[in-house]
């Protein structure tokens, strides 16, 4: 049975790279388990071919990196304010509505949601990034409008929205036990977001935050954005890219990106692009490269190796070296990667966040030294040089390391408290 003093509302975060549903309830963990024990459902669908089936999450990655036929469609979020929404892609012979992929999705983290608390959640607060579009507002209302649209149509009949940096806010404010002026620095898969907030115990009872909001900002930058470029200097070049043809031209560099960005691995496999790669390697000055990029399209493992790149990202966020395995292309080949090929390839990514957040804090005439804390949140924050650069911003502010995949959702469920009751 329901709590009786359960909030009437959910939380639902639909990241780029993992969501979350959250629910307030009296001594109860606020994340429902929405993949087994885990509160993360990691934002992937895979159409399995072999039996006409769609998995998700953890699950919908396992079948495709086990070899199973079928397509993987990952960082759908990225399709939100892009003309691509309008689109489609093939599935089993099938025409598939990027919008009826999102309504899939959507769709099954509110299943998995109803499912545990025992109850169906009709009312949502849902996460947004400050911006889903950078310098365009028509846009990015449309990007918000196509995503209440969709929550409406897989059972929620009321939706609203909070900035995704606010809600980190909120649940880092159930932790702390005096007033705090805090920068909350949410850098997930698809944006970076800034938010600066006073909060407080007394604060937190408040109906209306409207005067604590000091000021928002953010840019169109996320880890995937750090895993493309990544690849692009220090993997792709293994496949050809930037390598010369006999006439001394390069190989052109239009697969390699496609090859690089999670949204549009797909479009590397279509027999138009095999043929071509094909024609191109008769004419290539390294043929051992071509002959990869070739294996690379002919066993569709533009995912694997795309999660491949993104694991190295990881694991150099704690390390300085690390070497990635290649035999599911060519038997015994090995990539080693270091920390500093990863800050080099991405250096323009963090100047340009670095740069979004020095205005942010001139915008709203706060000065530096005023900050008592950098509240971190999302995945790709855990990145050691963009870190280092935010904490420089603000050498005084004390930093703070929240639930990277998980505090967006337990303050969104906050607000729906708030707002719902």
């Amino acid at each position: 049975m329901p709590y009786p003093a359960s909030a009437r509302a959910c939380g639902l975060d639909f990241g780029t790279s993992n969501s979350t549903v959250g629910w307030l309830r009296p001594g109860r963990e606020t994340l429902l388990p929405l993949e087994d024990d885990k509160v993360t459902l990691p934002s992937v669908v895979f159409f399995n071919a072999e039996d006409d089936s769609t998995r998700f999450g953890r699950a919908a990655l396992q079948e495709y990196l086990a070899g199973h036929e079928g397509r993987l469609m990952r960082s759908m979020k990225s399709l939100l304010g892009s003309s691509l929404i309008d689109g489609k892609t093939e599935v089993h012979g099938r025409s598939l509505p990027f919008r009826d992929l999102l309504k899939q999705f959507i769709g099954e983290l509110r299943r998995r949601a109803d499912l545990h608390a025992e109850r169906p959640f009709e009312y949502a607060v849902l996460g947004r990034p400050v911006y889903f579009v950078d310098d365009d507002p028509t846009a990015d209302r449309m990007a918000e409008d196509t995503l209440a649209e969709i929550a409406r149509s897989v059972g929620f009949s009321e939706v609203s929205f909070q900035y995704e940096p606010i809600a980190a806010a909120f649940h880092y404010e159930t932790e702390i036990d005096r007033e705090e002026l805090v920068l909350v620095a949410d850098i997930g898969g698809g944006t970076s977001d800034f938010s600066l907030v006073r909060l407080s115990p007394q604060r937190a009872k408040l109906s209306d935050r409207g005067d604590d909001l000091l000021a928002n900002g953010g840019v169109h930058i996320g880890g995937t954005d750090f895993d493309r470029l990544f690849s692009l200097t220090s993997v792709m070049p293994l496949f050809g890219y930037r390598s010369l043809l006999t006439s001394r031209r390069e190989m052109p560099s239009g697969i390699f990106f496609d090859l690089a960005t999670w949204h549009s691995i797909n479009s590397a496999y279509t027999y138009q692009v095999l043929t071509e790669q094909r024609r191109l390697a008769f004419d290539a000055q390294e043929p051992e490269k071509s002959a990869r990029l070739l294996a690379l399209i002919e066993k569709r493992a533009g995912h694997w190796l795309a999660n491949e790149v993104e694991q190295a990202k990881i694991t150099l966020s704690d390390q300085q070296g690390t070497a990635m395995a290649l035999d599911r292309i060519e038997t015994g080949l090995r990539l080693p990667l270091t920390r500093n090929e990863f800050d080099a390839a991405t250096a323009g990514l963090v100047d340009r966040i670095e740069a979004k957040l020095a205005a942010l804090l001139t915008d709203a005439g706060v000065a530096p030294e005023g900050i008592d804390t950098i509240f971190f949140t999302g995945g790709a924050s855990g990145v050691p040089r963009l870190r280092r650069r935010i904490a420089a911003l603000l050498p005084q502010a004390r930093p703070i390391e929240g639930d990277l995949f998980g505090s967006i959702g337990a303050g969104l469920a906050i607000e729906a408290a708030r707002r719902y009751g």
